[in-house]
């Protein structure tokens, strides 16, 4: 895998350090000079990066590639344990790349203060050799995929969901890519963000420290890595199941016949056209804003209040509205008085938003969508409302 093995000499702080790894015959000096040429690009340091650069780093990857634009928010902590309480508003970037040089000062860490595009991404995945996708959106996903099989890189990935995760290695010319197990996106909404579905924040550290092993692997030449093979995680049952993969001849990017032979839009492939991935715009609804739905309420109007989150998000917050959730909705319509004003609610507005397009589609005419929803109600009129 790296071309520069034989320079990648070991220092005798550096011996010490990999001792572990050193005595077993499976490394060795020689496997650890590998590890120590090795290029490997990680693509995001959030909850499935965090593991990933951790182990990678600790064991002694020689040059590990950081992409990712945002900042650590207080929300990330339950599951991005490379960033700490301290780090809440700096770049995840830089957060990141700290915790990784005081674990190993001997790592080369290239810091890359962007959003990966089409436009960079092949410039930067050209520079590794393992790309490991630690990202949570299906445009960047398909990104990566293509720049990887264009490149000729590897792609360890993984997923997660909930108590639900899994991972492979698409390795071009070795096995099935990205695009052979998913050959088209869903529609856009119908599979729920972290930020709308929750996960368990053990979660992405399994999956995560899969990867690392994945990548290791690759680096050293040994082993079975998923190459062909999806391996899915249940951590409510704790059980693993694998599935074995094909090459689909077919597919535009890595069949016998390509189409795809340059970077594409993948907001438009999947549908997004720019819009947020957590709170996709309400294109069409109407919507009332929380200072004037206050101002409404404090008047007396007569407006009903209609909160289509699940229950147990009821109980961590709620304005004291009428709770049908979303999916039991068009069951539970009978409730709802078509000639009061309503107007409907969730966490950020997503939700809701299909609450009022289903009602309205049903005959409701005096339908709104909170804006927002319950975290904008939280950040502008009354903060003593629980955020989650």
């Amino acid at each position: 895998m790296p071309t520069d093995v034989q320079a990648a000499t070991l220092s005798n702080d550096e011996i010490l350090r990999y001792s572990r790894h050193l005595i077993m015959p499976e490394v060795g000096m020689e496997g650890q000079q590998k590890l120590k040429a090795a290029r490997v690009l990680c693509v995001g340091t959030g909850g499935l990066g965090s593991p990933l650069a951790l182990y990678l780093a600790a064991a002694g990857v020689g040059t590990l590639g950081l992409v990712d634009f945002d900042v650590v928010d207080l929300t990330n902590l339950q599951r991005q344990i490379i960033h700490s309480t301290a780090d809440v508003g700096r770049p995840k970037l830089d957060s990141a790349a700290e915790k990784l040089a005081a674990i190993n000062p001997f790592v080369n860490i290239r810091k890359f203060e962007t959003k990966l595009s089409s436009a960079n991404a092949l410039d930067i995945i050209r520079q590794f050799d393992i790309v490991a996708d630690g990202t949570d959106n299906f445009p960047t996903r398909y990104l990566v995929n293509d720049a990887c099989v264009l490149t000729g890189k590897p792609n360890v990935y993984a997923s997660i969901f909930r108590f639900e995760g899994q991972a492979s290695v698409f390795a071009a010319g070795r096995g099935p890519c990205y695009r052979c197990l998913y050959p088209e996106p869903p529609p856009p909404g119908l599979v729920p963000s972290c930020a709308e579905g929750g996960v368990l924040g053990i979660l992405p550290g399994l999956l995560g420290v899969i990867q690392a092993t994945e990548v290791i692997k690759l680096i050293l030449g040994s082993g079975e890595p998923l190459i062909g093979r999806l391996l899915l995680v249940d951590a409510l049952a704790m059980r693993f199941r694998e599935l074995h993969l094909r090459e689909n001849v077919e597919c535009p990017v890595c069949g016998a016949n390509p189409t795809i032979r340059e970077l594409i839009d993948y907001q438009e492939f999947c549908g997004i056209r720019g819009e947020s991935q957590e709170a996709p715009a309400s294109s069409g609804v109407p919507e009332i804003r929380p200072e004037e739905l206050k101002a409404r309420l404090d008047a007396g109007d007569d407006v009903f209040i209609l909160d289509v989150r699940e229950p147990h998000e009821y109980q961590i917050c709620n304005l004291g509205g009428h709770l049908i959730p979303l999916g039991e909705l068009p069951a539970r319509m009978n409730e709802l008085d078509s000639s009061r004003e309503i107007v409907a609610h969730c966490r950020s507005g997503v939700r809701s938003a299909k609450a009022v397009t289903l009602l309205r589609q049903a005959g409701f005419a005096k339908v709104k969508n909170l804006a927002g929803g319950i975290l904008a109600w939280s950040d502008k009129v009354d903060p003593s409302v629980a955020k989650y």
